[in-house]
């Protein structure tokens, strides 16, 4: 399949009839040739780009657990993540959800349409969030 890449910018707004559009803009690579797919204003696409990276992160922001009770004969258990299973297994099954690594991981998101294509600067604007940080890469995927 037939992608354009490029690099994450910035994110901004831009006004379009009396409305503001929160936008994304691409640095594209080699916008126009004959090797990259056609896109037009208004299509939708779907962006693929690596998260950003969170570090070694507990359960309640990885995962959204709610943790212990801040009462109730409680010390130190408020972020804890509670029972990891039953002691008959006597093991911990694989895919338990645990404290780890967050982000960093490739993400696709689909259906973002795009607000406006700038051929001299090499630039696309997409509206809605893209994976990753500034200078990110980022591949463009046109919808079949």
């Amino acid at each position: 399949m037939k992608y354009i890449t490029g690099k994450k910018v910035k994110m901004t707004q831009v006004f379009k009839d009396d409305k503001v559009i929160p936008v994304t803009v691409i640095a594209a690579e080699g916008l126009g040739n004959s090797e990259t797919p056609e896109i037009k204003e208004g299509d939708k696409v779907k962006v693929s780009g690596t998260s950003k990276g969170r570090g070694f992160q507990g359960v309640v922001k990885r995962y959204g657990f709610h943790g212990g009770p801040k009462t109730h004969g409680q010390k130190n258990r408020l972020r804890a993540p509670g029972s990891i299973g039953s002691t008959a297994p006597q093991k911990v099954y694989p895919g338990r959800r645990m404290a780890g690594r967050m982000g960093g991981v490739k993400i696709t998101v689909k259906n973002l349409r795009v607000v406006e294509i700038n051929k001299e600067k090499q630039e696309i604007l997409l509206q809605g969030a893209v994976p990753g940080n500034r200078k990110g890469k980022v591949k463009i995927y046109p919808k079949q």
